[in-house]
């Protein structure tokens, strides 16, 4: 079958498929009914309801735990990781990590959100044989990484409780946050110092400090990060490389700043 009929119009199940992304993506909510798209789109709720269960069966959907509201797939997010790594982001922090490595030999990451999760996108690794190693479009949960809590610091703390108001904090590790008014108050922490911490929350054994980057509407687009196993933890080491991240994160603002102006 080909893409348009002979009229040279598309076909109207593609165009019921993009109409659904495009609804996703000019919502205020994060999630839709069936009625809801149906309504808002004016289709029939049997075509509506056809398309969204195979796009739930693909990953480009994801249903509530009631099955009756959704919203975007982790497989929206994988292309969106594959597409960043195309763009000048991921090229520019390549340069940057690479001169953080040389000056403390510790791995770098840069990663975008994704939900309710991380999703890694970029990394530069030390040399060093005990490390923490992730792979491209590897997904953590927000509250349990330094980036992850950037991102959520970017958040109202009532946004953040609507977020988890039907998930709990699950836990990684027995450092994961698992108290919510805990987690808003590291937020205020962040939101003052401009910088993240975890220690072992999402991995045993690995500190994480992190530092948010924008574009130039003062948009945290994506977070920057650098790790250490705790074995070769030291105050030292640890403050220069906050202040490697935070300069790191603020160079890759700058360069987004003006690519977009």
């Amino acid at each position: 079958m080909s893409i348009t009929d002979k009229s040279g119009q598309t076909v109207k199940s593609a165009d019921r498929v993009l109409d659904i992304f495009e609804l996703f993506g000019e919502v205020d909510t994060r999630e839709l009914s069936l009625m809801d798209i149906t309504r808002r789109l004016e289709l029939p709720a049997s075509s509506v309801f056809k398309i969204l269960q195979n796009l739930v069966q693909r990953g480009y959907l994801e249903k509530d735990e009631n099955g009756k509201m959704f919203h975007l797939g982790y497989k929206i997010f994988q292309i969106g990781a594959k597409y960043a790594q195309q763009t000048n982001l991921t090229t520019e922090f390549q340069y940057i990590a690479a001169q953080i490595v040389a000056e403390v030999n510790e791995a770098v990451y840069l990663a975008i959100r994704s939900d309710r999760n991380i999703l890694y996108i970029a990394e530069k690794q030390s040399t060093h044989h005990v490390r923490f190693v992730s792979h491209l479009g590897m997904k953590l949960p927000l509250h349990t990484t330094a980036m992850g809590k950037l991102f959520l610091s970017a958040m109202r703390d009532d946004d953040v409780v609507q977020l988890y108001s039907e998930q709990e904090l699950g836990l990684l590790t027995d450092r994961t946050i698992s108290d919510l008014e805990k987690l808003l108050e590291q937020l205020q922490e962040i939101r003052r110092d401009g910088v993240a911490f975890s220690e072992g929350e999402a991995v045993h054994g690995i500190r994480c400090t992190a530092a948010p980057i924008f574009n130039a509407n003062q948009e945290m687009i994506a977070a920057m990060s650098i790790s250490i196993p705790t074995t070769r933890w030291k105050e030292e080491t640890w403050s220069q490389m906050t202040e490697l991240v935070v300069q790191g994160a603020k160079k890759l603002t700058s360069i987004h700043y003006y690519q977009a102006t």
